[in-house]
């Protein structure tokens, strides 16, 4: 079966500041990040995003991975988006990658909705020719109506969410990236929005999860990558992760 994403060996650091700074106060700074300060020869701070991440997915795998805040999740994510460039290791990706990690990419608060619509599609890379095809279902999806010609900044809040989030699932991806499940507009919208990232997942060859809930990586997805201070714990199926105690199963 052919690998539709692979990790080798990724790492990613990056540097904050020099380090002139009193002993004091870079000891405070080591403990905000959790021990993951760096210091090369040329006296730079490096912080460690990402440690030796390694895994394989392949056609129709739902990858959630889990972690604390400041894990590295979703610099993970930003890594297999292009966003971040790695340190170092490989990573091969076939197929044709949609992130929503910001779902708000390319939103012009003085322009009209229509006008909305083609900007954040083209920020994620579709032609003109495939913008205009899905307009119509696009507006109808979102519920704006005529409001899709006058100025975003004069759409109410939940206007704006079902705005993005239709445009957002409108491209069928091959590989999708998700920072925390996706959810839009009003209680009344909730359900159409879930349907609708429920039908996304059904075509996608590859879904990744970056999430918080043990309970939905254990609901949506077959594989789980475990992240702590950057590196990996964890990658493999979810039966062979405890989710309650967080831990390997031994003899799985």
């Amino acid at each position: 079966m052919t690998n539709i994403v692979e990790l080798n060996g990724v790492g990613l650091e990056y540097p904050i500041y020099s380090i002139k700074a009193q002993s004091l106060r870079n000891a405070v700074v080591n403990m905000a990040v959790g021990g993951k300060l760096l210091k090369n020869g040329q006296d730079l701070i490096f912080i460690k995003a990402l440690d030796n991440i390694n895994f394989t997915l392949q056609e129709g795998d739902r990858l959630g991975i889990l972690g604390h805040n400041g894990a590295g999740k979703t610099t993970l994510l930003k890594v297999l988006a292009g966003v971040y460039e790695p340190t170092r290791g490989r990573i091969s990706v076939n197929g044709r990658i949609s992130s929503m990690i910001d779902i708000h990419l390319g939103v012009d608060p003085n322009i009209t909705g229509t006008e909305n619509i083609i900007n954040m599609a083209r920020r994620r890379g579709f032609t003109t020719r495939q913008i205009q095809a899905r307009i119509p279902e696009i507006v109808e999806f979102s519920e704006l109506g005529s409001f899709i010609d006058l100025p975003f900044k004069t759409y109410s809040a939940g206007m704006c969410a079902r705005l993005v989030f239709a445009v957002a699932t409108c491209f069928e991806p091959d590989i999708l990236l998700l920072d925390e499940w996706v959810g839009a507009g009003d209680a009344g919208f909730f359900e159409k929005a879930e349907a609708k990232m429920n039908d996304i997942l059904s075509k996608s060859r590859v879904m990744i999860l970056a999430t918080h809930s043990r309970d939905l990586v254990q609901r949506v997805c077959n594989k789980v990558l475990v992240l702590n201070s950057s590196n990996q714990i964890y990658f493999g199926d979810c039966s062979g992760w405890d989710f309650a105690n967080q831990r390997i199963i031994e003899n799985v």
